[in-house]
């Protein structure tokens, strides 16, 4: 069987520890890092495996069928995810998004929902839960996800060309089941749906125009993604990446849009509203325009390691804390510590260095597939 390809290197649990015992920090919501960037958004990967083989997250050629994946006995349980979510939503988070690889593959996920709808923010207002899916199990669960208390869905979608479509996602799904998954999601009422786009030049940035005819007055906001160099897998390259800015040359070329703010204060995705009130756009620039000065999003992986960047070379461990003998005060306290301690901006460093130079620094990035987009 091959070796994992992905062992993220884990900051020791000594340091978790000490850090749990330290001074301690009032959870009051307020917690920034050290560039004042509050904690708001907290992604969290319920499991490391897809049905996918998507080329830009899961190659086929690395995740085949001698992958380790994580055994069952090294996934957060529920509970334990649970657990963690309350002491992030009591430092500040308001928005819980749960992902993948493919979170509706997690068995009964619905009953994860369903403890996390119950909880409140620190300002007393309900969770904002949604869930990223490739849809693909989206028509059988949507009214299920709902009923547990799921508010809104984001789906991947590459591609209307059924044929393109299907050498992208690698295992020859169509297109149709996608979109008939996105109908019974807006039907009961998993909406506005958001559906990402992730373009790749010379491999689907034909799909641009018709993605917008499509979903042209659907209720549903389109998002493009560039093509983004997450982890050591998807042989990214620059020349693959078509920049927001072209991305929306095409856009206007067929329907005219206008730039309009943001919804809300670290929102990753710049607006575009059609002129004909057709509804809006949005281009998430991961390459080509840093949105690092107000990111205000954590990330917990599959396993319990807590990640304070997309493009992080290492995590803490909180799995060992919550199965150690530490109180909820003190995973509280840890949770403080390296929130204040964290400066990540790979993005705004990553711009300002030559293009022939690698601003990891020859570290292994975490995986999308392990920690989410």
């Amino acid at each position: 069987m091959t070796a994992r390809i992905i062992p993220i290197i884990s900051q020791l649990s000594a340091k978790l520890a000490a850090n749990a015992a330290a001074q301690s920090f009032p959870a009051t919501g307020l917690l920034t890092d050290t560039l004042a960037r509050p904690l708001r958004d907290l992604r969290i990967s319920v499991t490391d495996r897809c049905n996918f083989r998507c080329s830009y997250c899961m190659p086929s050629e690395v995740f085949n069928k001698d992958y380790a994946y994580l055994p069952q006995s090294s996934l957060l349980s529920f509970e334990e995810i649970a657990r963690l979510a309350r002491v992030f939503v009591a430092h500040g988070v308001e928005k819980i998004r749960l992902t993948g690889g493919e979170p509706l593959l997690r068995k009964n996920i619905e009953a994860l929902i369903e403890m996390l709808a119950r909880m409140t923010t620190a300002a007393g207002k309900p969770l904002d839960i949604t869930l990223t899916t490739n849809a693909s199990l989206l028509a059988k669960k949507a009214k299920s996800l709902k009923d547990a208390g799921l508010q809104r869905v984001t789906v991947s979608l590459d591609a209307m060309d059924d044929a393109i479509f299907r050498r992208m996602n690698d295992v020859d799904f169509p297109v149709t089941d996608v979109l008939h998954g996105i109908e019974v999601a807006n039907n009961v009422g998993l909406s506005p749906i958001k559906i990402n786009m992730v373009v790749k030049r010379g491999t689907n940035d034909s799909e641009i125009l018709p993605m917008a005819r499509h979903f042209h007055h659907s209720g549903n906001v389109l998002r493009f993604i560039e093509y983004m160099d997450v982890g050591a897998t998807n042989g990214w390259r620059m020349d693959e990446v078509m920049p927001s800015r072209q991305l929306i040359d095409v856009i206007n070329s067929e329907f005219p849009v206008t730039a309009i703010g943001p919804n809300y204060v670290g929102e990753t995705a710049e607006r575009w509203r059609y002129d004909d009130g057709a509804g809006e756009i949005g281009v998430i620039s991961s390459v080509t325009q840093a949105f690092c000065g107000d990111c205000n999003r954590a990330r917990l992986s599959t396993e319990g390691k807590l990640f304070l960047c997309l493009f992080a070379v290492s995590g803490h461990d909180l799995r060992g804390l919550l199965r150690g003998d530490f109180s909820d005060a003190q995973i509280s306290n840890a949770v403080a510590n390296i929130w204040q301690q964290r400066s990540d901006r790979y993005s705004q460093l990553r711009a300002a260095l030559p293009a022939d130079v690698d601003s990891g620094h020859g570290r292994r990035r975490v995986e999308m597939s392990y920690i989410g987009g």
